[in-house]
């Protein structure tokens, strides 16, 4: 039975990612995936950051759905190229043809989180700006072979050697680039009883 100063914690997410970046806080939780449609949310009219925004809040509100006394977070991240969003790829044709649209330009990694916990929200978006190297598309091919980021916004594993496509990253937390960002989590969880470390 949990104690009501520490409340249960769920990821709404089956992210390994996001798994893993939690995990780094040695806290326990659980991860649970949301019942929640992102292909069917009306995106109209919405501007990158607030749709971000929206399915983080969306994700968050599925799992604690019933669960009052659970900590529930729930993220979203999506890549803006000049106002336009780039998605997941899901091959590795799209993901080059991603890359490439990117290559030499500057573009958006906008990541959402939000918070909920006994009646309280909080919301978080870090945003960050990486700036691509101009690469032709034998190079891209090559790397999409080597990471095949094809799961990944914006088709790139800066954990990985995706890096090495970059020539300047501005973030004000690299974890959020992940796709958690813990800098503003382990914060949120202080304030909701749940101490990390």
């Amino acid at each position: 039975m949990k104690s009501p100063s520490r409340p249960e914690l769920i990821l709404a997410s089956t992210s390994a990612y996001r798994r893993a970046l939690l995990e780094r806080l040695g806290v326990a939780f659980r991860c649970e995936s949301p019942a929640f449609d992102e292909e069917a949310f009306p995106r109209e009219g919405l501007a990158p950051r607030a749709l971000a925004e929206a399915l983080a809040r969306g994700k968050a509100e599925a799992v604690a759905a019933g669960r009052p006394d659970a900590v529930v977070v729930g993220c979203d991240q999506l890549v803006a190229l000049e106002g336009r969003v780039l998605g997941k790829p899901g091959d590795a044709d799209r993901a080059v043809d991603q890359l490439a649209a990117m290559s030499g330009r500057t573009h958006e990694l906008i990541t959402a989180m939000v918070v909920l916990a006994r009646g309280r929200r909080f919301e978080h978006t870090d945003v960050s700006r990486l700036t691509m190297r101009r690469l032709d598309r034998a190079v891209l091919e090559r790397y999409v072979a080597r990471d095949r980021p094809v799961d990944c916004a914006g088709s790139y594993k800066l954990e990985r050697g995706g890096i090495a496509l970059f020539e300047r990253i501005e973030s004000q937390d690299h974890t959020a680039i992940t796709g958690l960002p813990l800098l503003a989590l382990v914060g949120i969880l202080a304030e909701l009883g749940v101490d990390a470390p």
